[in-house]
């Protein structure tokens, strides 16, 4: 004897079963070259919003026939679709970072939407689509960041680097000569005096009295410049000046992320 769920099981819920079962495994593989590359959001993130998105459309389009009469109870499935477009964007904002004009996040809140959408497609029956937007996103991110790197870069706009240093060697010097040199303009500078903590040097007490400061000091200094050369190997030759501690580089031309 066949248990009735089993009966019910083969008709259209495998059907249903096999939607999901498409977004798992899509979402999967997007979600394993994000852990690969070791962003925000991995394998368990991608993959559940991917799911998430399926069950999500196969409610909305297998979960209210029981209420529905023909002329009386109208269901539209494309509204469901519509709330799982803007919970992604919260989720997506979330991701996305800005730290002294650098922003971070973009492009793991963009595969996190993508993935939503191509979860939904599974889970409105629409496999080949589901499966061709994956094959397109696997093009975008190994594809396209070679050939970001052999375009034009920009000259105008601006980039930062933070440079660490040990204060009285004449490291700032150093510092302007190597990006001038590999011909970047400077088109800011701010520096700030650092306890040995990596913390902004003590305020006055009072006047004319001041906490002893730390000997030798640290200095950090933040550039903001343009031009064609690569700053990521601006901030290789700056790193191996003598005083120099660290060196952190945010190239608005970097494709990494």
């Amino acid at each position: 004897m066949i248990h009735p769920f089993i009966a019910i099981a083969n008709t259209e819920d495998w059907a249903q079963v096999v939607d999901l079962g498409a977004a798992l495994a899509l979402s999967t593989a997007i979600g394993v070259e994000r852990e690969l590359r070791q962003k925000s959001a991995g394998l368990r993130t991608h993959t559940l919003v991917g799911v998430g998105a399926a069950l999500f459309m196969l409610v909305s389009k297998y979960g209210f026939s029981d209420v529905f009469v023909r002329g009386e109870v109208i269901l539209d499935p494309s509204r469901m679709a519509a709330q799982i477009v803007s919970g992604i964007g919260f989720l997506g904002a979330g991701l996305i970072f800005v730290r002294s004009d650098a922003v971070r996040g973009l492009t793991t809140a963009a595969a996190v939407w993508v993935t939503a959408a191509i979860g939904t497609a599974a889970g409105a029956s629409l496999p080949i689509l589901a499966g061709l937007t994956t094959a397109m996103y696997f093009v975008i991110v190994v594809a396209f960041p070679p050939l970001v790197r052999r375009l034009p870069r920009s000259t105008s706009a601006e980039s930062v680097i933070r440079v660490r240093y040990l204060d009285g060697r004449g490291v700032l010097r150093e510092v302007l000569h190597s990006a001038t040199g590999r011909g970047f303009a400077v088109a800011a500078l701010a520096t700030t005096t650092l306890r040995h903590d990596g913390g902004p040097s003590p305020l006055p007490l009072e006047i004319g009295f001041s906490l002893p400061r730390p000997d030798p000091a640290m200095v950090e200094v933040t550039l903001r410049i343009h031009g064609r050369a690569s700053v990521n190997e601006l901030a290789t030759v700056l790193a191996e000046i003598e005083g120099v501690d660290a060196v952190l580089a945010d190239d608005v031309n970097s494709a990494a992320e």
